[in-house]
């Protein structure tokens, strides 16, 4: 398999390319997809071979037995992240979209505030005041067009109906690799204002070449007591359609707060999903993607040097991920009249920034997890578009 296949994802239900058109006006015959955080490359072989035996076999029923699969997040935890994870604590949910909903509903009430570092994944404010609770901004740092936290100014927007902060560790959208120094001031945070913290982990393989992720646990071990930690092989392989993740927590009665929503709302995996990360939380699995970042670390490149060649505009310096950050403000165009370039002049489909929260306003996201001709082809329709700034 070479991450430069062509693969046509038209007509196979494919949110990022089925529904492009609709959603964004860019014509499906012409239009490049580069909004959904899902990767237009197949997962390494081993979890193809994994859901062709269970096709094989063609008896599809209830999942027992979850020893091996336990096993297979212990090892990959140990071996790539340097943490040491009790199966025991491990929960299964349908992805972290989920995990968020059941974390939220298990530790929070009705009106309670949920901390956000904005702008962040979309999702996480969706899912919180859909279960009626209230989004607490609180605003990243832009120093020198790389985000920060901002510790001082968000002690001072603390009213002490705040219950819960949700970290995305590495940060999308902004491609940050927190430092341990972040982490610790984050867990500090927590402990002051009394607030469950869930981290959000699921982009932590997604590393560029020469930055390391540092997992939660092994920074603050003190905070165990209000913990939540949210992993997936979801984001890393690909597989995004089984819909598995997994909230870890090693707090008794935290875990044990957390089972009752679990099983409350009668939250049990999908087979296919607990099959597909068993298969790829293993050494081919590990190799595949030492490969991919490196592919994506090329597509980087060309995609950054290609933005930074257009007058206005600027793409953070991507450190995790494989989502770019690009902001418009120096274009002093109106987010209407770029949106309108990218999509209907260069005819691409981006995240439009606003739906990250306060201070995504100027942005768009772009996935650059494709095969490079499309990246190639990205960067020239863009530059195109603006051909009038250059």
């Amino acid at each position: 398999m070479s991450f430069d296949d062509q693969i046509d994802r038209f007509g196979t239900h494919s949110v990022k390319w089925d529904m492009m058109s609709r959603l964004y006006s860019v014509p499906a015959d012409k239009g490049l997809a580069m909004w959904v955080a899902d990767m237009d490359f197949r997962p390494p072989h081993a979890v193809q071979a994994a859901v062709e035996k269970m096709a094989a076999h063609g008896v599809y029923g209830y999942y027992g037995d979850d020893a091996s699969y336990l096993d297979a997040i212990r090892w990959w935890m140990d071996t790539r992240h340097g943490w040491a994870v009790d199966p025991k604590h491990i929960f299964t949910t349908h992805g972290l979209v989920n995990g968020t909903g059941l974390v939220v509903q298990s530790f929070t009430q009705p009106g309670d505030g949920v901390v956000l570092m904005t702008p962040v994944y979309h999702a996480f404010a969706r899912t919180i005041k859909a279960a009626g609770r209230r989004v607490v901004e609180c605003n990243l740092a832009l120093v020198d067009g790389r985000y920060q936290m901002d510790f001082a100014a968000w002690d001072a927007q603390m009213t002490g109906a705040e219950k819960m902060l949700i970290l995305c560790s590495p940060h999308n959208p902004g491609g940050r690799v927190w430092t341990q120094e972040e982490l610790r001031a984050t867990a500090d945070f927590c402990k002051r204002h009394d607030l469950i913290l869930v981290s959000d982990e699921i982009h932590h393989d997604l590393l560029m070449p020469g930055h390391q992720h540092h997992v939660m646990p092994n920074v603050a071990p003190d905070i165990a007591d209000r913990l939540v930690m949210m992993t997936a092989a979801t984001k890393t392989f690909n597989i995004a359609g089984s819909h598995t993740g997994n909230v870890i927590i090693a707090d008794d009665a935290l875990r044990a707060r957390f089972a009752a929503t679990m099983m409350a709302l009668g939250i049990s995996p999908n087979s296919f999903g607990l099959n597909m990360v068993e298969a790829a939380y293993s050494p081919e699995g590990a190799a595949w993607v030492d490969d991919l970042t490196q592919y994506l670390d090329g597509n980087r490149k060309i995609f950054d040097a290609g933005i930074a060649a257009i007058p206005g505009l600027k793409s953070m310096p991507l450190e995790a991920t494989y989502l770019s950050w690009v902001n418009f403000a120096d274009t002093g165009m109106a987010p209407a009249e770029f949106k309108a370039r990218v999509e209907q002049g260069a005819m691409i489909a981006a995240n439009h920034g606003e739906t990250f929260g306060s201070g995504g306003e100027s942005y768009l996201r772009f996935n650059i997890a494709t095969p490079r001709a499309n990246v190639e082809q990205a960067v020239a329709r863009l530059q195109k578009a603006f051909a009038d700034l250059q």
